[in-house]
């Protein structure tokens, strides 16, 4: 079952500022600054959509659906890439208005309601007895950053040159804010199952761009 691109959740407007911080268009960027498409600066007031970063046949957006029937939803891609997914935002640890670094501890939340009724946070769930992967879900919690948080944060990495559409990033799993935290770090990359994309943790990840929804 997939899931409507419609007003956002109450219970995320909650926990988010509502400003907007727009970067200069002249820009140059560091090497701690993650540009979208535009050469702008991530911010954490803006809305995105996460697109590959090479084409073609490489897929769409990123969005939300159900992978066994069940809740929660788990985060794929969209196979055409005419699709552009779902909006998300990227939210700070001290969740305070600003730009987005490379490297540093952030919370994805697509804007977004579900049928699940549930956080559209991402959160890396547990080993699967099937297929013995490690899939991204929903269901995550905004903030509150500790031990038994740890799934719910993510980083993004700078891994490609600009290729006219941006930079190229991957998102990873290795939360750093918990320095004696034990964690099984990860890629984020897609696993093809049955004709459908699902992210999930891999060697292999999914060079990605950002572009202002």
């Amino acid at each position: 079952m997939r899931v409507s691109n419609i007003l956002p959740a109450i219970f995320i407007y909650t926990l988010i500022s509502s400003s907007s911080l727009i970067a200069n268009q002249s820009y140059t960027p560091t090497n701690t600054t993650i540009l979208d498409v535009e050469g702008q600066e991530l911010q954490s007031t803006t809305r995105y959509y996460i697109f590959p970063f090479e084409t073609p046949n490489r897929g769409g957006g990123l969005g939300l659906s159900s992978k066994d029937g069940t809740c929660p939803h788990n985060v794929m891609q969209e196979t055409l890439e005419s699709s552009n997914g779902l909006p998300l935002r990227l939210l700070t640890i001290d969740n305070k208005s600003g730009s987005i670094n490379l490297s540093t501890d952030v919370n994805i939340a697509f804007m977004a309601a579900t049928t699940c009724v549930q956080s559209t946070v991402w959160r890396v769930g547990g080993i699967s007895e099937v297929s013995e992967r490690r899939y991204v879900t929903s269901g995550g919690v905004v903030g509150q950053p500790g031990v038994n948080t740890m799934r719910n944060w993510f980083k993004v990495e700078k891994n490609g040159n600009w290729n006219g559409n941006g930079y190229g990033y991957k998102i990873v799993y290795c939360p750093s804010f918990c320095s004696s935290c034990r964690v099984a770090c990860g890629n984020v990359g897609v696993f093809v199952e049955n004709g459908k994309r699902w992210l999930g943790l891999t060697a292999d990840p999914l060079l990605v761009i950002f572009q202002k929804a």
